[in-house]
């Protein structure tokens, strides 16, 4: 228990002797959670967003010689793995939704005579990238006579995803590296200020382990403390964000559940108190080991 106090005390003696430094961690350490935490709900509300365009993404097959082709085309699609649904439209359901979109003026379907409208077979794709796929393989069946889709939209959703993607892993590495160094070089100066009473407590017997501690305990206090508030911040103002924009654009696909937030929070925190023991450890262990080696 005595050793116990004693490295929670040393541990806020380390806070307080260098305030000025480790309130500079903290807002860094903050800065830097918040950054990942907000990458990582882009891309999270990015996906939901194209997941929502995709799931009304389809690839539209009219076919030559009525509903035999109709079906055998639909079989062919079904066997995809990359196809997430086929429908079957017969003429007369091409009709009656030709009407229904026209509204009052579904009368004038009546000048056309006999229904000209083909067969047809509607693919939705599991992913925006499959569509390009699909469409290249209902032109290439022999019953198909003309192939409709948003293959530039299509090609534009696979490039946000990606690049979306690939900018929050550069932030997160960047961030991780800014939160790393900080906190290295904070421990670094609090163990060269400590110098000559760490060489003599190691000289009177002090293993490397109790020595070290107060110093690795400082460095996860400043790293949990910095996701914690940059959580509560993350909260806050992700509700505020996500409400802004229901109300202007409700239309876009995002992820409303606060609960995320939260969780995502709770990984800020091992990240916080993971960051915070490796750097500790790397700056304080290096001293030790120069410090009991033979001169």
């Amino acid at each position: 228990m005595a050793i116990f106090r004693y490295i929670l005390r040393d541990t806020w003696r380390l806070l307080a002797r260098n305030l000025g430094l480790s309130v500079l961690t903290f807002v860094t350490a903050v800065a830097v959670f918040y950054l990942v935490g907000a990458s990582v709900l882009l891309v999270m509300n990015t996906r939901a967003m194209i997941a929502g365009v995709e799931s009304n993404l389809f690839v539209q097959a009219y076919v030559k010689d009525g509903e035999d082709s109709m079906r055998t085309v639909a079989e062919k699609m079904q066997a995809m793995e990359c196809v997430a649904s086929v429908e079957t439209i017969t003429p007369q359901q091409a009709l009656e939704s030709l009407k229904a979109r026209l509204g009052s003026q579904a009368d004038a379907v009546t000048l056309l005579g006999d229904n000209p409208l083909p067969a047809s077979v509607q693919v939705r794709v599991k992913k925006a990238e499959f569509a390009t796929v699909v469409a290249r393989e209902l032109i290439a069946m022999p019953e198909v006579d003309d192939v409709v889709y948003s293959g530039e939209l299509a090609d534009r959703l696979g490039k946000i995803s990606s690049f979306v993607s690939r900018l929050s892993m550069v932030i997160l590495v960047i961030c991780i590296a800014a939160a790393s160094l900080v906190l290295f070089n904070t421990i670094r100066i609090s163990v060269y200020a400590r110098k000559d009473e760490i060489e003599t407590m190691l000289l009177v017997g002090a293993t490397p382990a109790f020595v070290a501690f107060p110093f690795v305990l400082q460095g996860v206090t400043l790293g949990v403390l910095g996701a914690l508030f940059a959580s509560g911040i993350l909260y806050f103002s992700y509700g505020y964000a996500i409400n802004a924009l229901i109300h202007s654009l409700p239309f876009l696909t995002l992820i409303k559940d606060r609960e995320l937030v939260l969780r995502l929070g709770i990984v800020l925190v091992g990240g916080g108190v993971t960051i915070g023991w490796i750097c500790s450890w790397l700056a304080v262990s290096k001293f030790i080991r120069a410090a009991t080696r033979p001169q």
